[in-house]
């Protein structure tokens, strides 16, 4: 669950850099796959952060 919410908010705030920095339309999808990737490997990590414990 904590992969999925961090892509989407990843990806919403890469979006939202790129765009208020002047992008064109490729570099915000980068940014936002960028991001979105970044974010949901920092949700993987949470993830197993949270299992762990719970064992």
């Amino acid at each position: 669950m904590f992969v999925l919410l961090g892509a989407l908010l990843g990806a919403i705030t890469g979006g939202a850099l790129a765009k208020k920095r002047g992008g064109k339309r490729a570099d915000i999808l980068q940014y936002g796959a960028v991001y979105a990737m970044i974010f949901a490997i920092l949700g993987l990590f949470v993830t197993l952060i949270i299992h762990r414990m719970a064992l």
